[in-house]
């Protein structure tokens, strides 16, 4: 098959054309070019709103694209062996729920890890499918979720031979990777759409030496968030699809379903532009990556109490690979919790990591990463080892990530009756949202799911340690709504 050339960037292109024109506009946005909002364009600069346009025929249209968008996404798929892509602007999580809406009717089942992120379940309650959800493994002495195993699978598909979907997550936000090429075969076999979640793995594909991407395997849709580690703005993602099981056809409709009519051409632009750096250069920035993480790694695992997991957990439960790009560090034998490590590398060495947990911090290290920063981060994690060990590590603790029971489907829930209740109250109520840690963004329970004394317990703790928790219409998760009049 012959390849497109990779050089091309038609929508940028057309775009850099529309702005040396210098057109009059009497069309929105109305801001004309920044001219009427002179203080953001004092900070971010002229010409970042001199081309934040809206559509028009030389610059095509998101919602039924027939010119450069069209190309540029033409392009897209090229470079990830998908059939078509479909650029995104309201984030992965309208890619998440795009999947799934298109495979999943009314009742229909969809098989799912529960450490899957809050876009699935909110696309479970859009399109009223019902979840089975099956446990990934847990690494107990770390303390998080890895990926599944084709066993649990297998169990899933034996008692649920009519769902309709497989949704999996490529790679896990810490860089565990499930046998997807396997998943794929036996989920094909069975007449089910493997559709899966790669928010993280926008990267992947482009490097010998990481794990396979989800299009490289098979599997009939990616949601690929390119602004995470492909290097475009933050919000634009990539929907890929894979003609067979899945309509591309309706793939469409259902995007445009939720996605805005306004789309922004400065995110657009982004993944027309990112794509063309990872398709043509690619494979050597990720070879700088992979030098600098690997180094990284080598240095902190020198370091007295700090535990750097990389590669050496392949072929442990839930880990099939490993994307090393994620650098993840189990800090609990300095006597201290990920969450105050986050909050020390931020206020006292203005380090921003992704995320802290009960006993690991994480950096995602990627494109724009330097060999100074990480001896930056490396020298911080040395100082903190010293400066604020406490005598006894924090002590493991039985991982809750056990799947709460689902009553009442989602969507059902989520349209039912509710009251507020006392979270210390709410012990065997079903619930009626979800709460959630953020970042990571993997609901500790979702609506329909009875609340255990655990669940409430965990919840307890995160507050006590101050991690930012979403989903509940208290602000505070003082209070949880619950099905039933009160």
């Amino acid at each position: 098959m012959k390849r497109l050339d990779q050089t091309m960037t038609p929508l940028f292109t057309a775009l850099k054309d529309y702005h040396s024109k210098n057109v009059i506009p009497f069309d929105v946005p109305g801001h004309k070019h920044g001219v009427g909002l002179r203080e953001l364009a004092d900070f971010i600069g002229d010409r970042v709103l001199e081309v934040d346009v809206n559509s028009m025929k030389c610059l095509d249209n998101l919602s039924n694209p027939i010119g450069v968008i069209a190309e540029a996404e033409e392009l897209a798929a090229d470079a990830y062996w998908a059939d078509y892509a479909y650029f995104m602007v309201n984030g992965t999580t309208a890619a998440v729920q795009a999947m799934i809406m298109s495979v999943c009717e009314p009742g229909d089942k969809i098989i799912l890890p529960r450490n899957a992120h809050k876009s699935a379940t909110s696309a479970i309650i859009l399109s009223g499918a019902i979840p089975v959800y099956i446990q990934p493994e847990i690494n107990e002495e770390l303390g998080i979720a890895m990926g599944v195993s084709i066993q649990e699978i297998e169990r899933a598909i034996g008692k649920h031979p009519d769902a309709k979907a497989i949704f999996l997550i490529n790679p896990t936000y810490y860089g565990a990777i499930s046998d997807l090429a396997g998943i794929v075969k036996i989920a094909h076999r069975n007449g089910i759409a493997v559709l899966v979640d790669e928010a993280h793995g926008a990267h992947m594909h482009f490097h010998p030496e990481l794990p396979e991407s989800a299009m490289s395997v098979g599997a009939d849709m990616a949601a690929v968030s390119m602004h995470k580690t492909g290097g475009s703005l933050t919000q634009s993602s990539v929907l890929l699809v894979r003609d067979g099981i899945v309509d591309a056809k309706q793939v469409r409709t259902t995007i445009n379903l939720t996605q805005t009519t306004s789309a922004s051409y400065l995110l657009m632009t982004s993944l027309d532009v990112a794509r063309k750096q990872l398709a043509t250069n690619g494979q050597e920035m990720i070879e700088n990556v992979l030098t600098l993480v690997r180094d990284a790694r080598d240095k902190i695992n020198k370091i007295d109490g700090l535990y750097a997991f990389g590669k050496e957990l392949i072929d442990t439960p839930g880990v099939y690979d490993f994307d090393e790009t994620k650098l993840g560090i189990n800090v609990r034998k300095l006597g201290l919790t990920g969450y105050e490590v986050y909050d020390i590398l931020r206020d006292e060495y203005n380090i921003q990591m992704e995320l802290g947990d009960n006993y690991n911090v994480l950096a995602i290290v990627s494109l724009g990463d330097t060999k100074e920063n990480l001896d930056k981060l490396v020298d911080a994690l040395y100082d903190i080892s010293i400066k604020h060990r406490r005598d006894e590590e924090i002590k493991l603790k039985k991982s809750i990530l056990k799947n709460p029971d689902l009553i009442v489907a989602p969507r059902d829930a989520f349209y039912s009756t509710k009251h507020s209740i006392l979270l210390e109250d709410a012990v065997g109520e079903i619930s009626g949202e979800s709460v959630m840690v953020y970042p990571l963004g993997i609901p500790i329970i979702v609506p329909g799911e009875k609340i255990t004394k655990d669940i409430v317990e965990y919840i307890k703790f995160l507050k006590e340690e101050e991690v930012v928790l979403q989903g509940t219409q208290d602000p505070y998760v003082d209070y949880i709504n619950v099905l039933g009049i009160e």
